[in-house]
């Protein structure tokens, strides 16, 4: 239960039992200590009769399980880097060397074994960056394509081999050896180091035909090589290269702090003791594993070309692993590890070098092969690996997001190393669960781009395995973008991705090794916004595209496209921008974020179902990130303007509401300035008579005004002792829109609002919180459709708090959340997010005339989905029901019952307020109708305490079914308005009503009043209206005038 916790409170929590609950399900460490030593002793060791046993040099075979495990096996290896028997640290510093460089092309693999000395291994191989000339794209004569598979990075080099290709070019050495003191590693340092400058009486094998050797004749053997080949020299006229690479295990006493600084400074003035010598023998790095009692090996890698300084981005990691973890790729980045107790998680907290700002973690993971034998197998490995990959990777997030709260654009990689043979089109579908499981995660997480690579033998035993890379973006949060990639050579010899969609991916034709890019201009106000909550007011068009799709698939989902299929373009969007020349709003591509002020206007063309040729609709939205989407007087008119652009088009208008109310401005220019003439100097707690400039002040500023002050109205005083004041008597402040203009904009709106709501169709998404002026336009629009965690507010719970005199609201949600909005009728409908709100919305939009006044018929082809003579099967029974099961019809048993309205088209709203009363939309033979129905059960009416009023108490009231209470006669003109206004839809009503509730109560509250509402709503009704008195229903007294 631990494990299941959620939350930012509780990770670290849920992190530990998750821990607990892994470790508890695998092997403990003395059981693998047990198992890996009895494999490493049965490879060194043969019984031999009469003789005992015998040791040599490690069999691969009785060695492989522990060099291609899944499992990680350092912790456990370390120790028998230091066993007591020679040839059982021979074998394990093998393991070591053969899994660290399990993505190389190793050519043979050799053993100093002399007596009084410590063991030591060496090896040649072929570096990932030298491959390009060395494999040139064309198979060799005397080359077969068997010999030259292998498990490796398939981005590091080619599949063949160029006959006139040069091996000194390209063979590297490596070499390793164990100590079990500081003292006894510099006593034998130099014969180490001598196994790389040439010294070939070690024994020596070649390279296991398990990983695919290369053909004999094609490599020249170690002896064959000139000295400075041996050395690493490169061809004449190039300079001097360093190639190899050193290996040192060392122990570490158990007394030792093993303080990684330190041992990292010890460690590098031995390197630079040595540089000489390393330099000479052509070493290109040497690494240091150092063993510790009872924890995780550290690993420290110092670099020929930083002098032999430590490269601290691979600390802790093999660098024969590292170069797999595409660290080149972060070079825009001044990056610093972070260590978790999860070695196969390597996380690098990064500063973009361009901008100090641009924050964010990148997560890399290699994962080692398992034994796959099906491809069914393959797959379900795939999708269980990441998806425990992905949930060790989000763990560790969450915990160093407290650390770095600002990061941003967090980046993560996973590759795969096994070699998959399966189609790669299985993939696609898998990896899109991930977004279903772990999207809301990701996205709180703020983890915007996610790269899996993988690769792939589609074919047979001859065909090159192909790497793949399956990208996932996602910046908005709401619409990810799933791109795929193969890996290829360009004309040029680089590596290059190649888009396998249409149209290409953002990577295409880019370098495999290009940087990742620091954050766009638009990213800072983006994250601004979401942490806000919300969307960034220039992503919402891609979320509408989005919510379109969404609408043609639901439809697809009832028969309707069987018709009419998708067209290729589902949207298309034009912003208005105010132009001065024309005095008028012109139609702009514009690009986004070049607004001027905090509202943004489209005019957006949706290519829906029930439009499939397109139908346009314009969107108004606030930009929370100008000036916290306070109402300006530049805002106000942009509103006003596109609000008048719709009405004058007969469009639908939608606004997507988050600002902060009316803005109140500050006179920056007078506030340095001013200074009060306190009542009592000595005591200023006295308060002050006025506020004034001096002659200074004035002066000053009359100057930057040029000699005419318009920010202030002042009036001098001259004091006794001659002083000049300028008494100030207003504010106005030089800027416009600091002050009442801008109250004077806000019932601009508010009324133009209130005048397009009996107009044309008006929508309002609250997408963040709503204040102010904010509140009434939500309100004066009528139909609104409320995120959860967004309020709808008048005033703040901290100014209504000081009001008060104490702490009575705690958060803006207990004023105007969903639970008072959504249940006092303000807000029509709830949605989890931004995307689910759009999508309420375009799916609201399809009862809606195309422009005013246009015809209902002929119905879209794709709406057409449920016959118009089929029967109706389902039948109210006598006694209280749902009546949303006549409406919409139900699944049972025996199959499904048919409804009035048209399968799957009926639409609740106002579904939180006023219960005896079903209001909503739906289709009847593909015609849009309003609809109101009739609840028949008894229902409660919860009405909340007030937190202002400590007596308060919540009330539960019971009403009946079939009744009309103030609240639902209400609710039931209301709902006919907003047919008739905009909507223009038909109205189906289904009548059981036995008449209006006449107690005290309710006569107190009105219902005589909202009763007579309903008659308004009606007589104003420019619609065809049907009354149906359903089966076993019943209408009488008022309810039947």
């Amino acid at each position: 239960r631990l494990a299941e916790l959620s939350g930012r409170a509780t990770a670290k929590v849920a992190l530990k039992a998750r821990e607990v609950l892994l470790q508890s399900q695998v092997p403990s460490l003395e059981e693998r200590q047990r198992q890996m030593e009895s494999i490493l002793r049965a490879s060194v060791s043969e019984t031999v009769y009469g003789s005992g046993d015998e040791f040599r040099t490690p069999r691969y075979d009785a060695i492989k399980d522990l060099v291609v495990t899944n499992y990680y096996v350092f912790d456990v290896l370390q120790n028998f880097l230091h066993h007591a028997h020679p040839y059982v640290r021979l074998a394990a510093l093998e393991v070591y060397v053969r899994r660290a460089y399990h993505m190389y092309n190793l050519v043979d693999f050799g053993y100093a074994t002399e007596d009084g000395a410590p063991f030591m291994v060496h090896w040649r191989f072929i570096l990932q960056d030298d491959s390009s000339g060395m494999f040139a794209g064309q198979i060799g004569a005397h080359s077969s394509v068997s010999d030259l598979k292998r498990i490796m990075s398939v981005s590091d080099m080619d599949f063949a081999v160029d006959k006139d290709a040069d091996p000194e070019q390209y063979l590297r050495q490596g070499a390793m050896a164990a100590f079990d003191t500081f003292a006894q590693m510099e006593q034998h340092f130099d014969r180490l180091l001598g196994l790389i400058s040439g010294s070939t009486e070690a024994n020596s094998r070649a390279e296991s035909p398990a990983l695919g050797m290369r053909p004999p004749a094609r490599l020249a053997p170690m002896s064959a090589l000139t000295d400075d080949a041996k050395r690493g020299s490169s061809a004449p006229g190039r300079g001097p290269r360093y190639g190899h690479v050193l290996n040192v295990a060392l122990q570490v006493p158990s007394d030792d702090p093993f303080d990684d600084d330190t041992w990292s400074a010890r460690l590098r003035e031995f390197a630079g003791a040595h540089a000489a010598d390393l330099r000479g023998s052509g070493i290109r790095r040497l690494t240091f594993v150092l063993q510790r009692a009872g924890q995780h090996p550290g690993t420290f890698t110092f670099r020929e070309n930083a002098d032999f300084g430590e490269d601290t981005t691979i600390r802790h990691i093999e660098p024969g692993l590292a170069y797999q973890l595409e660290l080149p790729r972060l070079a825009s980045f001044d990056i610093r590890p972070c260590f978790s107790d999860n070695r196969q998680l390597h996380i690098y907290h990064a500063v973009s070098k361009q901008n100090a700002a641009d924050s964010r973690f990148f997560v890399r993971v290699l994962v080692r092969p398992g034994r796959l034998s099906t491809t069914v197998a393959t797959v379900d490995y795939l999708i269980s690996e990441t998806d425990r990959l992905l949930s060790d990777i989000l763990d560790a997030l969450e915990i160093l997001a407290a650390e770095h709260p600002n990061s941003d654009c967090n980046h993560l990689f996973i590759s795969f190393l096994p070699i998959f043979n399966l189609d790669a089109s299985q993939f696609e579908p898998a990896y899109r669960g991930f977004l279903e499981r772990h999207g809301k995660r990701l996205f709180r997480l703020r983890v915007t781009a996610a790269e899996i690579r993988f690769l792939v033998q589609t074919g047979g035993e001859q065909d090159m395995p192909t790497p793949f890379r399956f990208c996932i973006f996602n910046k908005s949060g709401f619409v990810p973008k799933l791109e795929n990639y193969i890996e290829e050579r360009d004309g040029n010899g680089e590596w290059v991705f190649r888009s396998l969609d249409s149209p290409q991916g953002a990577y295409h034709n880019t370098l495999v090794a290009t940087p990742h890019q620091p954050k766009e201009w638009l990213q800072p106000r983006r994250y601004k916004a979401h942490i806000m909550g919300t969307t960034y007011v220039y992503d919402f068009p891609d979320l509408f595209q989005q919510a379109v799709s969404v609408q043609w698939a639901r439809v697809a989902k009832l028969g309707g496209t069987a018709r009419v299929q998708p067209p290729a373009t589902l949207l298309a969007t034009r912003e208005l921008v105010w132009d001065d020349a024309a005095q008028a709003l012109v139609e702009s591509d514009r690009e986004p974020g070049r607004n001027t002020c905090g509202m943004v206007a489209w005019v957006v063309t949706l290519h829906t179902p029930e439009s499939p040729g397109g139908r346009r609709v314009v969107v108004v939205a606030n930009d929370i990130t100008f000036k916290i989407g306070s109402f300006g007087v530049d805002e106000d008119e942009l509103f006003f303007r596109a609000t008048q652009y719709a009405r004058r088009h007969g469009l639908p208008r939608v606004y997507l509401s988050a600002n902060s109310g009316a803005r109140i401005g500050l006179a920056d220019e007078i506030r340095e300035l001013f200074q009060p003439c306190w009542r009592d100097d000595a005591d200023p707690a006295q308060g002050f008579e006025y506020l004034y400039l001096s002659a200074d002040a004035y002066a000053a500023l009359e100057a930057r005004e040029e000699g005419r002050v318009r920010s202030v109205i002042t009036e001098p005083l001259t004091l006794a002792s001659g002083e000049v004041r300028h008494r100030l008597l207003t504010i106005v402040g030089s800027a416009d829109g600091l002050g009442v203009e801008n109250l004077r904009g806000s019932g601009m709106i508010a009324g133009e609002t209130s005048r397009a709501y009996t107009d044309i169709f008006t929508v309002t998404l609250v997408t963040c919180r709503s204040v102010g002026i904010g509140a009434y336009l939500v309100r004066l629009g009528q139909r609104s459709v409320q995120n959860e965690g967004q309020p709808i507010i008048l005033t703040g719970a901290p100014a209504l708090n000081k009001v008060l005199g104490r702490e009575v609201y705690t958060s803006n949600l207990q004023l105007g959340g969903t639970q008072v909005m959504y249940k006092n009728g303000v807000s029509h409908l709830t949605a989890e997010n931004d995307f689910s709100g759009i999508c309420k919305i375009v799916r609201w939009l399809s009862f809606v005339p195309v422009t005013r006044n246009a015809p209902l018929l002929p119905v879209a082809p794709a709406m057409r989905a449920d016959p118009v003579d089929r029967a109706i099967a389902y039948e109210p029974p006598a006694g209280p029901s749902d009546p949303r099961l006549f409406l919409a019809g139900v699944d049972t048993d025996a199959g499904w019952l048919g409804g009035f309205f048209d399968r799957g088209s009926f639409v609740e709203t106002l579904g939180g307020w006023a219960r005896t009363v079903v209001t909503g939309r739906a289709r009847l033979g593909g015609i849009p109708m309003g609809v109101i129905a009739v609840e028949s059960r008894t229902v409660e009416n919860v009405i909340p305490a007030d937190p202002a009023n400590p007596t308060s108490e919540e009330q539960v009231l019971q009403e009946a079914g079939t009744v009309w209470y103030p609240n639902s006669a209400y609710k039931t003109a209301q709902a006919i308005a907003d047919f008739n206004h905009g909507e223009q839809l038909p109205l189906m009503i289904f009548a059981n009503w036995r008449g209006f509730s006449g107690g005290q109560r309710d006569m107190y509250f009105e219902v005589l009043k909202y009763g007579a509402y309903i008659v308004d709503a009606l007589s104003k009704y420019r619609q065809p209206v049907f009354v149906y008195i359903i089966p076993n229903g019943e209408l009488r007294g008022g309810a039947w005038v």
